[in-house]
């Protein structure tokens, strides 16, 4: 496996960021081209052995999937993960974990995530409330702060977090689920998707069957410029926090 070199990263000013996809579905859609680094995804189905903390560069982004963030006998990497992204926002590397990540971030924090929660899935457009910490969150702020805050995300779930790790920071809620957003160190978890584009959405939509694939499109498509732009502020919001981190981390 490939270990980054963070004296190449000061060397060049290219941030370098790890990725971890769970489901060979749930991928970075719009966020290969909008995370603006040298991305390695590491895809452990596919028998990528996860990095620990050190060796994930700059940054580390972990995607959804279709497992549980407790499914350890399903996707036998996911302790590994749960220690490499506790590990990650205790020892300052900024970190994104999305839907299943932010639940995995929240298990290992300490914190609980239902498995089928009820009210039931949250799928489509959905709208979400900050909280004040949100406004001066280093990443989430792109999204909650200043005079047009994103009002609209894309949800796609059915675990939800249930209870916060201790000393975790609550940033937002849904309608449907309190924990749409929470920082703990150094990591930031949504449960929602800022990197889905409209296709990639769709193909999650057909994929269940307690989805109605027409509602949650049409949800998608009212809300889609105000989705998108906000995918778009949370990944160059992500980038530019790796960035600063590296340039603080560098003698002057």
């Amino acid at each position: 496996m490939t270990t980054y070199d963070t004296d190449a990263t000061a060397a060049t000013g290219t941030v370098r960021i790890t990725v971890v996809q769970n489901s060979p579905d749930v991928a970075l859609d719009a966020y290969a081209d909008q995370l603006a680094a040298d991305l390695r995804v590491v895809r452990p189905y596919d028998g990528d052995a996860i990095p620990t903390a050190d060796e994930v560069g700059d940054g580390l982004v972990v995607l959804g999937g279709h497992m549980s963030a407790h499914d350890d006998e399903r996707a036998p990497w996911l302790p590994a993960l749960r220690e490499t992204l506790l590990a990650a926002a205790t020892t300052g590397v900024p970190t994104l974990g999305i839907c299943l990540g932010a639940q995995l971030l929240a298990v290992a924090g300490g914190g609980h995530v239902q498995v089928s929660a009820p009210p039931g899935r949250e799928a489509g457009a959905t709208r979400v409330f900050w909280r004040a910490d949100a406004e001066t969150d280093p990443v989430l702020s792109a999204l909650a702060a200043g005079d047009a805050p994103v009002r609209y995300v894309t949800s796609m779930h059915a675990d939800a977090v249930v209870d916060l790790p201790s000393g975790a920071v609550w940033l937002g809620s849904s309608n449907m689920y309190p924990y749409q957003a929470f920082r703990l160190g150094s990591a930031l978890g949504v449960q929602f998707h800022p990197e889905a584009t409209r296709s990639g959405f769709e193909t999650w939509c057909d994929a269940f069957d307690d989805v109605d694939t027409a509602a949650a499109l049409a949800g998608f498509d009212e809300h889609a410029p105000e989705i998108l732009d906000g995918g778009r502020r949370l990944a160059e919001a992500f980038a530019a926090e790796v960035r600063a981190t590296v340039g603080r981390s560098v003698p002057a």
